[in-house]
């Protein structure tokens, strides 16, 4: 039996799709070469071939082919069965995309999987009878278990994490599946299956062609509008690797690939004090000399641990810190300290660690005061890069569950769903208008503020980059923003 694994089309004129292996799936400008690795299909094609099933992937998001030339690599692979990675703001045209494949092949049957929760209700297959199953949640064993089942000449009765629909066209749903306990029992992804120079995640500007890797999955706290944990991982439990498997896998990609750089893009990457000390040492101990960057919480690093990662050849890492404002950060259940943020910044900038920051307009309790107080906050933390976004209520998060409760969902075109483009909500004060104009303010802001601090104003005036009267005009704006939000020079 044949499997495929797909990450099908998505693209809009002038903009390409990110979906598989994104926690916040969404449309970029073409030019922008940002492209995260599609971890679950990868893992799922490893469970495969470890257990000597045929599979075959398509990442036409990475490879950036359209409808027509997909189906053509669907065609030439002839599987049995299609697992279909979506998300909730494709989720719509990931179904019409499934329709064509079954249009042009009748007998194959397609799965979805992903982290659009309302894919798990009934009514899901009963209208949408082109699609045989669904998975729930980290699908791996899930699709092992299915096509060992299909291979038999059995069903999907009985596969913890499928709802399905059997021969007399009823919807059954086996419930979830427990999560794996031994993620080392894995096999590491099967990357030779995928085009691995298409793949670039590299905060702090880490040389390109950079690897990206897990080291964990999960995270043990509980942010309202986080969608992973809630819909994929069905909970907060985090599970971690085996620092020696961990730099066996990354030696082992290292020697096949022309990697310059590594990335590890956990859900939380340092949980674990000394648990992150053994891996910044195993990386050491193999003279492994590539710069690397990860996905941290700001308050579980400490000089130490943060000494000893920069001696592994950390260079850059990413810190989510959500707001400016500690009401907020409160309200969303992150359990962070701004101050222990700041002391982070501090200790990593001194280390010559470069910060990337993330920060959400649309929390519970945004007003118009408190965007003026974040957009403050990461001009006065100054890290090497910023990342501002509209919270999206992911259907099946509890962000989601309080909104819909309070009347505050605006729309369910779920292909709006993507806080780069425009709020999707409402908070007690702000409407959608001001959040989108929340987003489009800051990131002004901060293009303005990078442009006129440490020293590169000079530098691109010499350059002869930037012309005098851009300068001027610049600098105007620059003041003109600030003194309207009360924003300090």
């Amino acid at each position: 039996m044949r499997t495929l694994i797909l990450n099908a089309p998505w693209s809009k004129e002038g903009f390409w799709g990110v979906r598989a292996g994104s926690r916040w799936p969404h449309l970029r400008p073409c030019d922008n070469d940002y492209m995260p690795f599609p971890f679950f299909m990868a893992y799922a094609a490893a469970v495969l071939e470890r257990a000597g099933k045929p599979v075959a992937v398509v990442d036409a998001c990475a490879e950036r082919l359209n409808d027509e030339e997909c189906l053509s690599r669907i065609g030439q692979a002839a599987p049995d069965l299609v697992i279909l990675e979506t998300a909730t703001p494709t989720i719509d045209i990931d179904l019409t995309f499934a329709a064509k494949i079954k249009h042009g092949h009748p007998k194959m049957q397609i799965a979805f999987c992903g982290p659009h929760a309302l894919m798990l209700e009934p009514r899901f297959l009963e209208q949408n009878e082109h699609v045989n199953f669904i998975f729930r949640g980290e699908y791996e064993m899930i699709l092992y278990e299915l096509v060992e089942s299909l291979e038999r000449g059995g069903d999907s009765a009985g596969i913890k994490g499928v709802v399905y629909r059997n021969s007399d066209g009823k919807v059954h749903d086996n419930g979830p599946r427990p999560l794996l306990k031994d993620i080392d029992s894995l096999p590491w992804p099967a990357r030779h299956l995928f085009p691995m120079k298409l793949y670039n995640d590299r905060p702090g500007g880490i040389p390109a062609p950079s690897l990206q890797m897990w080291a964990s999955r999960g995270c043990p706290y509980q942010c309202v509008f986080c969608v992973w944990p809630q819909v994929m991982y069905g909970g907060n439990r985090y599970r971690a690797r085996n620092p020696v498997d961990v730099v066996d896998e990354l030696e082992h990609c290292l020697k096949r690939w022309p990697f310059k750089s590594f990335y590890f893009d956990d859900d939380t990457f340092n949980v674990g004090k000394e648990r992150i000390i053994r891996l910044s040492r195993e990386i050491r101990s193999r003279n492994i000399v590539q710069p690397w960057s990860v996905m941290a919480r700001a308050d579980l690093v400490d000089r130490e641990v943060l000494q000893e990662m920069k001696d592994a050849g950390l260079v850059s890492l990413k810190y989510g810190m959500e707001s400016g404002v500690q009401e907020l950060i409160d309200a969303t259940g992150k359990n962070l300290r701004i101050e222990q943020v700041e002391k982070a910044v501090e200790i990593s900038k001194e280390l010559g660690i470069e910060v990337h920051l993330t920060f959400t307009f649309g929390l519970p309790g945004e007003t118009k005061e408190t965007v003026s107080r974040t957009i403050q906050k990461a001009i006065d933390l100054d890290p090497f890069s910023v990342q501002f976004s509209i919270a999206t209520p992911f259907p099946g998060t509890a962000y989601y569950a309080e909104l819909l409760n309070k009347g505050y969902i605006l729309t369910d075109k779920w292909e709006e769903y993507s806080g780069s483009t425009g709020a999707v909500h409402r908070t007690d004060d702000l409407g959608k208008h001001e959040l989108d104009k929340a987003l489009q303010e800051a990131c002004s802001a901060w293009d303005l503020h990078r442009l006129v601090s440490r020293d590169r104003w000079a530098g691109l005036l010499w350059q002869g980059i930037l012309h005098p009267r851009r300068a001027a005009s610049t600098l105007y704006r620059l003041a003109k923003f600030r003194i309207k939000n009360g924003i300090s020079f």
